[in-house]
């Protein structure tokens, strides 16, 4: 099979513009730039071409940055790749409606080109390294009661179902089964998952606690007000 392309970036955007502004930047930065004009040119091209990196406007004609979003993530040749929104909308909605289709990160336009560079360095460095958690080894396979998380496979089986997350949903669930009742703050928990040099909406981790919760069971991770959260055995 056909492996991701660490040095490919896939810009997909309906203004030339800022095609060519932001595939500029990441040329002088020795990146392998591939361009998309719409939606259904950025699924062709990405399955033909496994970019390491996709960098989706939000607001296209014919199906849209978060559609777009959708069917990549259906892509199972696609499950490393990671996913940014770069657009000038700043709307909590909008930002929810991107990690809910599984983005990994949100970019606000307008943005100075040494500003986007590291944003996207500091994206792709995170995917380089295994995950920390206060300097200890985590185990390849963690079971905790009914629920099975394998590192390796990047799968988890709930209650006997085996199950698929998106990158950044799979992270938040190793960090907080890493040490069941320890409750994580948000800070440690961007540390952890997003890094210290990666800024994301405020709504970020809430969302992606939503979701872990649809598919592994309320129960599991509670809520400490004004504080953060933790895994309930």
């Amino acid at each position: 099979m056909k492996q991701i392309d660490k040095n490919k970036i896939l810009l997909v955007d309906d203004e030339p513009d800022i095609l060519e502004f932001v595939g500029y930047n990441l040329k002088k930065e020795g990146f392998e730039v591939l361009i998309s004009h719409s939606g259904h040119e950025a699924l062709e091209i990405a399955k033909r071409e496994l970019p390491q990196l996709i960098i989706l406007d939000v607001m296209m004609p014919g199906i849209d940055g978060i559609e777009t979003c959708q069917e990549i993530k259906k892509i199972p040749e696609l499950d490393n790749t990671i996913i940014a929104f770069l657009t000038a909308r700043g709307e909590d909605y909008s930002q929810i409606a991107g990690f809910e289709a599984g983005a990994d990160d949100y970019i606000s336009k307008p943005i100075k080109p040494k500003v986007l560079v590291s944003r996207i360095k500091a994206l792709l460095k995170r995917y380089k390294q295994e995950m920390p958690v206060s300097g200890e080894e985590i185990p390849q396979v963690i079971t905790i009661g009914d629920l099975v998380i394998d590192r390796e496979r990047y799968i988890i089986v709930n209650r006997g179902e085996e199950l698929m997350l998106p990158k950044k949903e799979f992270e938040l669930l190793i960090l907080l089964t890493s040490k069941p009742d320890k409750v994580f703050t948000r800070d440690e928990i961007y540390a952890g998952v997003w890094g210290d040099d990666i800024v994301v909406g405020d709504r970020t981790i809430d969302v992606h606690i939503r979701k872990v919760r649809e598919k592994i069971g309320q129960h599991h991770i509670t809520t400490i007000k004004g504080v953060g959260y933790k895994f309930v055995k």
